[in-house]
């Protein structure tokens, strides 16, 4: 594989020019010697042609500080910069935008340093100092970093510790809803012709709730339209037939899971089944969510239904096949943003 000179430091690319020359000098092919370096065999001719001058030798190979003009910020501004965008929002320095562009992080450079820079030399910048452009996850603005931080900290140990005591499970729950006409993903097509995938022309949709441990225990159900009261306790009695563990399940702040009708059924079975709420606006802390991103990345977006194919026995078999594996529900919990979760 050939060596690009372009990707050495300057010392080390000096060091090899005057390496070679002195290597013909003693005798050797310069055909072999640029060989044995890595390099294109035309390099070696332009570095006999500089040292071969009167007075001039090895030390025209030295190398040179690098011509043109100047960057237009310093080091110690560029790293500032970075600091500026990197985990920030531009609406805290003023701007009505909520995502960084070049020409918004162009506008707070000529406001902060009075230094105007094109869009091409911010872009360049930005990639110096190591920032890429993203897709950013969405995050909801009611968040309290305060409260998830308590939960991670303190809230889910002490469930923790009593479900151990206890000699309980610990499930999260959660549930979503599938369409049959949804296409997530890529495919190749031809530039500027956007392909066309074929799904089933009659609309279908099914929910699904799941509940998932850290241990590999997986359970699910489907049901047709949304949660109320009433089915979330349908579903919990479902899920605690034939339990011999008390259950700790912890659950999203739905309204569903808030009512009484929940409270009365969780309070008859005396201490057997105990909801606890993951804290507002923080659907990351719950490794449930995972299971539907890899559901809908896996199932019906990657195989549309057949003519005559049901979606709720396509999903059922999916999810059946997800509580399985074991392996692949406890690697749910390996995401970093539920490593809180202890093996309990």
């Amino acid at each position: 594989m050939k060596r690009d000179g372009r990707t050495l430091d300057h010392g080390t690319l000096e060091t090899i020019r005057k390496m070679a020359v002195q290597r013909v000098r003693e005798g050797e092919r310069p055909s072999e010697v640029i060989a044995s370096f890595g390099m294109h065999r035309c390099t070696i001719y332009g570095w006999l042609k500089a040292a071969r001058g009167r007075g001039k030798g090895l030390k025209s190979l030295a190398s040179k500080p690098a011509t043109g003009r100047p960057r237009a910020l310093s080091p110690a501004q560029e790293r500032q910069v970075f600091r500026w965008i990197n985990g920030k929002n531009p609406m805290q320095y003023g701007f009505d935008f909520g995502l960084w562009t070049r020409q918004v992080a162009r506008d707070l450079i000529a406001q902060r340093f009075a230094v105007r820079l094109s869009l091409a030399s911010v872009g360049a910048l930005l990639a110096r100092v190591g920032l890429t452009p993203q897709k950013p996850l969405q995050r909801a603005y009611q968040r309290d970093p305060e409260a998830i931080a308590r939960w991670q900290r303190e809230t889910y140990p002490a469930i923790a510790q009593q479900a151990k005591r206890d000699k309980a499970d610990i499930y999260f729950w959660d549930e979503s809803g599938f369409r049959a006409d949804a296409v997530k993903g890529t495919t190749w097509g031809a530039k500027g012709q956007t392909p066309v995938v074929s799904v089933p022309g009659q609309r279908q949709s099914i929910s699904a709730a799941s509940a998932v441990s850290a241990k590999g225990a997986f359970w699910f159900a489907t049901y047709a339209g949304g949660l109320n009261g009433a089915l979330f306790v349908s579903l919990l009695r479902r899920m605690m037939r034939g339990r011999r563990r008390p259950l700790h399940l912890i659950v999203d702040g739905l309204p569903a899971h808030r009512t009484r009708d929940v409270r009365d059924y969780v309070d008859q079975l005396d201490g057997k089944l105990t909801l606890h709420f993951l804290p507002g606006y923080a659907p990351d802390l719950n490794p449930d969510e995972l299971v539907w991103s890899h559901a809908k990345r896996t199932g019906n977006a990657r195989r549309p239904l057949l003519k005559g194919e049901r979606l709720e026995q396509r999903v059922a078999a999916q999810l059946a096949d997800i509580g399985r594996r074991p392996s692949l529900v406890r690697s749910f919990f390996r995401h970093p943003s539920v490593a809180y979760i202890t093996d309990c």
